[in-house]
């Protein structure tokens, strides 16, 4: 076997490679080796066609595979490229074993795929935005696929966020640790790749924190990221950073968890009373979440689990975290476990529920209502707000939130290629005792939101509203925050629209006979890239006396709702052809007044 790898190499080193990128050798309809020279650039750019299947590459170095990574390699047209980087492999030999699973009758037509003649050496990359549809003010990666947020902490004055990433496409494969940070959880510093696949898998969602009593031997203050290993089966392992984050050793002992049933997303915390880590793990499969301690994060003890028949039950259980926090206008402290599901939304596809109960160091135990039940609750009420976890170590004891804003029923089809996905902005989660005595979270966008806000494009008080719609004027580049206190008293049915010049239109409806607030975006623009995307959305706003207050923030391709100081939020994605230049307030049958309105454009 040796000796055939020597030859092909062999063979293959003799041949001139091309004038803009390196040049295939055929061994077959479905196999091609493509030699590169590490030393001609920094980057090889690899030619994407999206709707094509994943070719898979095995990258050889001296012999040896390295990696291997996976990629829809152009065959009729090119949608864009993708970078490799080679700065890793100066001075080695390079060659790239590519499998194609494309029905092809002969090398001939192998040959002439469209990927072939567009590998090109680069020393850069271009990744100044080309996509109509790219959010300005939430996260968002460079290029590239992006889900879950993960392994998010708070130091020293920077916010690091890291998330599920593939490099070499904009649709899910190769996981990876990306990894942004930010000082004001708006502006974003993009950095190097951070946690890579190995032999145990990809990388899936996990957690970090800091270790400031060195109990796991890396060094005091290191960085700890726990992660599940992503392969034919999946565990979870362990890496450490001594510079703060921005790169990681994985521990050799991995993986450091095993279970004999599918389990992932590993969120671990110190807990104080206890001296010991504690860790919340979800058993996707089992819709459950199961709990581990230990003492120097290495070595895990399963304690309990928590959830199996209870909450929504549709999906599979996801990306769990765990924390307590006070309860508002109360002495009380109560604990919060969320637990993401897909599918099994409120409205379909993928969504965040949550539970509140006790946290006794071992297992979680859910609340009860009046009924002896545990209720269902979720933490937003639109389509596209999913895998929410929390930063560890938030300043000033803040639980700051952020989730990814899709949906898993058409996150790999909405009309964007560059780059898919957005995060969500970043929320502060609170618990409120509700009317009916249950303990409810609710969520604000966190502080430094505030600091985008600009000029008044328009503003309106004391106005009563009819049959006959009051228009106010949005900001032309279709950026806003949109304040609104409405009186609804009197009302039948408030009625909140924006517009555009296309006609397009979002409508949200208030409803104070039940309360409820509904998100219809069937006529939001484009639409027709999944039946699942139009369907509509709604939650209880929980007002009082007719009050109903809503902060709005619209962004290219956004719209989230935070209803009475977040007591109802709802987020959701609209692909209009032109931005939204109108707002109007209309009530069919009643009588509906704006006590206040603001309209803000964003100062980004």
């Amino acid at each position: 076997m040796k000796n055939i790898a020597t030859f092909l190499l062999a063979a293959l080193f003799a041949l001139t490679a091309a004038a803009s990128g390196p040049e295939a050798v055929f061994l077959g309809t479905n196999h091609a080796l493509l030699r590169v020279d590490a030393d001609r650039g920094k980057y090889l750019l690899m030619p994407v066609q999206e709707t094509i299947e994943d070719s898979k590459v095995n990258i050889i170095v001296d012999g040896h595979i390295d990696k291997t990574i996976y990629v829809r390699l152009a065959k009729y047209r090119v949608d864009h490229t993708v970078p490799f980087d080679l700065s890793p492999y100066k001075g080695h030999t390079v060659v790239f074993s590519i499998e194609t699973s494309q029905s092809r009758s002969s090398v001939r037509e192998a040959k002439e795929d469209a990927c072939w003649s567009r590998f090109a050496y680069a020393d850069t990359f271009d990744t100044s935005n080309r996509e109509k549809y790219r959010p300005a003010y939430h996260h968002t990666p460079l290029y590239g696929w992006m889900n879950d947020p993960n392994g998010m902490f708070y130091a020293d004055g920077t916010w690091h966020l890291y998330y599920q990433y593939n490099p070499y496409g904009s649709k899910w494969q190769n996981m990876t640790w990306g990894h942004s940070t930010s000082t004001d959880l708006v502006h974003w510093q993009h950095l190097p790749l951070a946690i890579e696949p190995d032999a145990l898998g990809t990388i899936f969602s996990g957690s970090c924190a800091i270790d400031s009593t060195n109990s796991a031997g890396f060094g005091k203050n290191a960085v700890i990221a726990m992660y599940t290993s992503a392969d034919r089966s999946q565990t979870q392992s362990l890496a450490h950073s001594t510079d703060g984050g921005l790169s990681f050793v994985k521990y050799p002992g991995n993986p450091a968890i095993t279970m004999d049933s599918e389990a992932r997303d590993p969120n671990f915390f110190f807990d104080k009373e206890s001296g010991e880590w504690k860790l919340v793990l979800a058993h996707a499969l089992n819709k459950e979440m199961v709990f581990f301690s230990s003492p120097d994060l290495k070595n895990w003890t399963y304690t309990g689990a928590f959830g199996k028949g209870l909450g929504a039950q549709n999906g599979v259980w996801e990306c769990p975290d765990l924390f307590q926090l006070p309860v508002k206008g109360t002495d009380m402290k109560k604990w919060m476990l969320i637990c993401n599901i897909n599918p099994g939304g409120p409205f379909g596809g993928s969504a965040t529920q949550y539970f509140i109960g006790e946290f006794d160091g071992k297992t979680f135990k859910a609340d009860e209502d009046a009924d002896g039940n545990v209720p269902v609750k979720w933490l937003d009420y639109g389509k596209d707000f999913y895998a929410t976890v929390t930063w560890n170590n938030a300043p000033q004891g803040r639980r700051t939130a952020i989730g990814w804003m899709s949906n898993w029923q058409y996150a790999a089809e909405v009309p964007t290629s560059q780059y898919r996905s957005a995060n969500t902005l970043p929320r502060e989660i609170e618990l409120y005792k509700g009317d009916d005595g249950q303990i409810y979270a609710a969520s604000l966008p966190s502080p430094e939101i505030d600091a985008i806000r600009g000029n008044v494009v328009s503003k309106a008080t004391a106005v009563n509203i009819g049959a006959k719609a009051r228009s106010y004027k949005l900001p032309a580049s279709g950026l806003a925050e949109i304040c609104i206190d409405l009186n609804t008293q009197k009302a039948t049915q408030a009625l909140i629209k924006l517009s555009n010049n296309f006609g397009e239109e979002v409508l949200m409806t208030y409803d104070p006979t039940t309360d409820v607030l509904s998100f219809d975006r069937k006529n939001s623009g484009l639409t027709d890239f999944s039946q699942d995307f139009p369907d509509p959305s709604e939650g209880k706003a929980f007002s009082t006396d007719g009050a109903l207050s809503l902060r709005i923030f619209i962004d290219h391709s956004s719209i989230e709702i935070f209803a009475n100081d977040g007591r109802l939020v709802m987020t959701n994605l609209v692909f209009p052809r032109s931005p939204y230049t109108t707002l109007s307030v209309s009530d069919k049958d009643g009588a509906t007044r704006i006590d206040n309105l603001k309209i803000y454009d964003i100062n980004i």
